[in-house]
Formats: structure tokens, sequence, C-alpha cells
């Protein structure tokens, strides 16, 4: 009996993601029993490599009852919710969607530990669009800067964000915050700037379609880290951050659109022509997101190792063997 409460088993909300399929992969390197939620529609392309070596439960954040009974059969030690409607331009279109996913998901998810009456300790991975419109003197950002959402997307994170916060002080639920700013690599999801950037690049190159770049707001600036780091911090979150504690986890730099775009161009002989697409604009985009992560740095002793450029081969690299 005393074996088996000892045994790190870790649950993963959106492990059949881009992030999730990384951190399923860094659990079961240190050690843990590694189950994740997966809706039966999902595709599970990203996870196919170590799906003998997971334990794959059905079920939907929306549906409460699968959550509990998800909760009384798994009985998780650790909790990483990464799953979301991540994408920003969707909120626009599906703001009500993306409400329910993000926030009623997550309430419950923390309403299904407390029925399992299970003191998990709980990743919840917030983001740096919380902070939206960021003042030329608020950079980089801190955690206590105020919050003012561009996008239902940011909305919807700050109301997950707060909600864990609120069941840490009622409940006493042993949840952190994370407030991740940009992150990507190899499996991004090709409707994010730098992986469309980086399909596009491969089909040119394989003939598969014409030498033209479609591109949005290069003028924009964002906060890279390599999703292989982020999951990293992920980890340390909830090895030795203080639960009821709020996170930024970023690299400190900021990089215009374009230095994305030219960075992965030149991994390649092609030549391209950049055209931008109206499609591809945003209705209000946050001008520059940078971030501060000391706080976490102290506290868990977290450090970028993947590089920026090593990153964009990578996703290149990746979109190669796609395509």
């Amino acid at each position: 009996m005393k074996e088996a409460k000892s045994k790190k088993v870790a649950l993963i909300t959106g492990i059949t993601g881009f992030v999730g399929s990384h951190m399923a992969e860094l659990l079961l390197s240190k050690g843990f029993k590694v189950h994740g939620l997966c809706r039966w529609r999902s595709r599970t392309e990203n996870i196919d490599h170590i799906k003998t070596k997971i334990h794959l439960v059905e079920g939907d954040l929306l549906d409460a009852h699968s959550l509990q009974q998800l909760m009384m059969d798994v009985r998780p030690t650790h909790i990483f919710h990464l799953a979301a409607q991540s994408f920003v331009p969707a909120s626009w279109t599906s703001p009500a969607v993306t409400l329910e996913i993000n926030v009623v998901g997550s309430c419950n998810l923390f309403e299904a530990v407390r029925a399992a009456q299970l003191s998990p300790v709980i990743q919840i991975a917030c983001s740096s669009e919380e902070y939206g419109l960021v003042k030329p003197n608020e950079v980089p950002i801190k955690e206590t800067n105020p919050l003012r959402p561009l996008s239902p997307y940011g909305v919807s994170k700050i109301a997950m964000d707060y909600l864990g916060y609120q069941y840490f002080k009622s409940y006493n639920m042993k949840i952190i915050r994370t407030r991740g700013f940009n992150h990507t690599g190899p499996r991004r999801g090709d409707v994010f700037a730098e992986s469309t950037f980086a399909k596009q690049i491969a089909e040119v190159e394989k003939g598969k379609k014409e030498p033209v770049i479609y591109v949005g707001n290069l003028e924009a600036k964002r906060d890279y880290t390599d999703v292989r780091d982020m999951v990293r911090g992920y980890f340390l979150a909830v090895e030795k951050g203080e639960p009821g504690e709020v996170y930024n986890i970023s690299s400190g730099k900021a990089r215009k659109i374009d230095e994305v775009l030219q960075t992965l161009l030149s991994f390649s002989r092609v030549k391209v022509e950049i055209r931008q697409d109206p499609a591809r604009m945003r209705s209000s985009d946050v001008p520059i997101l940078i971030g501060d992560s000391n706080k976490f740095r102290k506290r868990t002793g977290w450090k970028n190792t993947v590089t920026f450029e090593q990153t964009m081969e990578d996703l290149l690299n990746y979109w190669r063997e796609k395509v």
C-alpha cells in the first residue's frame, strides 16, 4: 500500500496537443506514471511515438461527470492543466466556446479534484496574453503588471488564472499558476505565425506551393521560449513553486515576427516573395510582450537551454518531414 502511495502519478489535460506531448515525454523521463485526458475526437499524431508508455483516458473538460470518474480512477499526485482553446484569432470567431472551454472546463477540473477528495499539486497554464495592452514603460512585464486583455482568449485566461487563485484560497488546493510567454518548437500547430512560416518554406522547398510566404503583422514583438524549456518550467513549478503564486516563464528577450521569419529563411536556400494576407491580421494585436521571469528563476533555478536559432531550425525540420 505504501509503495502505491509514493508512486508519482501525473494527469495531463491536453496531452495530445503540442505542449502536452512534450510534457508527457518529460514526465516519462522523470519516472512518472502518465495519464492523459483525451477527447474521443482528438488527433493523436503528437503522441503516437509514446502511446504504449502512457495511459489515455477518454473524457471532456465540459463533461463534469467524466472528470469526476477520471479522478476516482487515476488518483493523480500531479496535474498539468494544459488543455485549452489556445488560438487567439479563433477566440474572436468563437468567444463563447473559448470562455466555456478555458473557464468552465477549468472549474469542472477543480471540482472533480474536490469531489474525489484528492490533494494533487496542480499547474495551470495561464498566458502572457492576459497582460494585453502593455505600455512602453512597463516592459519587461512583471507578474504585478496590470492585466488589460485585448482578446476573448486573454479574458478567458485571466478568469482561469483567478479561478485557480480562488480555489487555492477557498479550498487550500495546491494550485500553481504559470503565465507562459510565447513558446514554440517541433509539433507546433500551423495556425501559429512561426509554424505557418516554417510549413510554407518546407512546401516551397518541396515544390508543393509557389515561392510566396503569406504573413500577418510582422511588426509585433514576442518573447519566445523553446517548448522543451517551457515544459521543464512547468515541471519545476510543481516541484519548487509555491501554491497560490503566479509565475512568468519567459526568455526576457523580444523578437519582431519579421526576425522570426528571417531566421527561418536563413536555414533554407529558397528565394521567396513575402506577401501580407489580410486574413492573418488580428482585430487588435498586442504590440509587445517581453516577460520578466526573475521571480520564477530565483524560486526554481529554471533557465533557457535551447537557443532561439536551434528552436527555429528544429521547427523547420519538423515541417520538412511532415510535408
